[in-house]
């Protein structure tokens, strides 16, 4: 591509050298090869690309993107900017030549519930018989494709790479998850969605390298709203009109409140065999029932801000009923297993509020015993082990202490610190360290009407122990188990 075409929507404060010149590729890792392309100085919070510039030019870099004054050899064109990586989000767009353009936008932000939220979007689309391409937590989905992302908002230019893939595939529809360091590091600047969706908000990725404190946690989530054509929102959090605060859409609202666009009323929990879930009735812009595959409150606020999307899509009740009764989203309240005997269930809860939430979900289907086999990862904020174990003391009948990535840390140091919040609430627990075991003990101690939960890695397939990863889904691990014990 023409450097001149590549940069003409870019916001520059400085051109020094020729725009008249076919450029290779938009480069922001030094290590690749640099060979006539555009190459773009990302200042990090530990690596400063600009340092990397002699080698960079050595290697045939074409022209450079900087944020400050840079001394290069004449044939070099040297781009200054403000913001390297707003400039990396507009490149790498252009360079694709704006993808999401072509498609119809769809970007959901919230602490809980993207992930699930954003599948039952595509699960609606899909059986409205639409061409849909997803990216978030889970990973890049893609004409039936999975892709692994790194990020739940992955770097820009990985990211409309994924774009592009999903035109060239035919896709009508993107969707993704949001994350407010997605928002705060631009890597989602350059897409102007068609929908903007936000889910709830609770303290969380506040610490070093993420958020200053809570208010710059909200103005992040909320940049999402000057971004959009049509905001959805939920009206039952307590924090809404901050986070909308300065929005530039047109905003409609989804909630359990009549002031709601979007209403649940008549809510039910339902357990029926091998389905359990839980029931609604749709009030306000459209109604009709609704009836979910996957059990708890946050499942009616997830389903709601789909089911808003999807009816301002045009899309009928006839695709949503279809979709939402057997959506399945690995890793997110999935159930592994259900039956008279016991329900096992498994989770990506790994903090005091998701797993307070999913424990309290679980109690209201009125469990014979709920047992959650849980750990927490190290290298990590010792409050979350702390958290979680004061929860999990408080809302479980049996806690299963066990281990989850551990990275660097000793598993048994990290069940010390889950004691902490564990022991003063009187619960009742015991610790198998070895993970397997402490599913295949969860299983084979099941008495009839049991609810078992194995929570904190959800989707992962694998164990971080000492730097090296081994496959492990909690899963498959308790299918082998439930295969092994016998049941049926």
């Amino acid at each position: 591509m023409k450097l001149e075409e590549l940069v003409k929507e870019l916001t520059v404060e400085e051109i020094r050298g020729s725009l008249d010149k076919e450029i290779s590729g938009v480069i922001y890792d030094s290590r690749k090869d640099c060979a006539g392309a555009l190459f773009i100085c990302i200042s990090g919070t530990k690596v400063d690309a600009h340092t990397f510039l002699p080698q960079v030019i050595e290697k045939g870099a074409s022209a450079v993107v900087v944020e400050r004054e840079v001394e290069v050899p004449e044939n070099v064109t040297v781009i200054r900017v403000a913001d390297a990586r707003l400039a990396l989000a507009e490149l790498s767009a252009a360079w694709f030549d704006h993808p999401t353009r072509k498609m119809t936008t769809i970007g959901l932000t919230g602490t809980k519930g993207k992930t699930t939220s954003t599948y039952m979007l595509k699960a609606i689309l899909e059986a409205a018989g639409k061409k849909v391409g997803l990216v978030g937590t889970n990973g890049a989905v893609i004409a039936g494709k999975h892709y692994v992302t790194n990020n739940t908002t992955p770097e820009s230019y990985e990211l409309q790479q994924y774009f592009h893939q999903m035109v060239e595939a035919g896709c009508e529809y993107m969707i993704m998850e949001v994350s407010s360091q997605g928002l705060k590091m631009n890597r989602v600047a350059g897409i102007s969605f068609d929908y903007g969706v936000f889910t709830n908000i609770s303290p969380d990725h506040i610490g070093p390298n993420e958020h200053a404190d809570f208010e710059e946690y909200m103005a992040c989530k909320g940049k999402l709203f000057t971004m959009c054509s049509t905001g959805i929102v939920n009206r039952d959090d307590p924090n809404w009109e901050n986070i909308v605060k300065g929005h530039t859409c047109k905003l409609y609202t989804f909630g359990c409140t009549p002031e709601a666009d979007f209403e649940a009323v008549n809510i039910r929990h339902l357990k029926k065999g091998s389905f359990m879930g839980i029931g609604f009735d749709l009030k306000g812009k459209v109604e009709f029932p609704v009836e979910v595959n996957i059990p708890g409150m946050f499942s009616v606020y997830n389903a709601l801000s789909a089911v808003s999307v999807a009816v301002l899509l045009g899309i009928g009740s006839d695709a949503i009923d279809r979709a939402l009764a057997s959506i399945k989203v690995d890793g997110r309240m999935e159930l592994v297993y259900a039956s008279d005997h016991c329900t096992v269930i498994v989770d990506y809860a790994h903090n005091g509020v998701s797993t307070r939430s999913l424990l309290s979900t679980l109690r209201d289907y009125n469990p014979h015993r709920l047992v959650v086999v849980f750990g927490c990862g190290g290298n990590r904020d010792p409050h979350r082990r702390y958290e979680m174990g004061e929860a999990a003391g408080h809302m479980a009948d049996l806690s299963i202490v066990t281990a989850d990535n551990s990275r660097w840390e000793k598993v048994e140091s990290i069940i010390k610190d889950i004691h902490i919040g564990l022991d003063p609430t009187e619960g009742k627990y015991i610790d198998i360290p070895d993970r397997r075991e402490a599913i295949r003990y969860s299983i084979s101690h099941a008495e009839p009407g049991d609810v078992i939960a194995i929570i904190g890695k959800g989707h992962e397939d694998y164990q971080e122990v000492n730097g090296v990863k081994t496959h492990f889904l909690d899963r498959e691990v308790a299918e082998e188990m439930i295969k092994e014990l016998g049941y049926k």
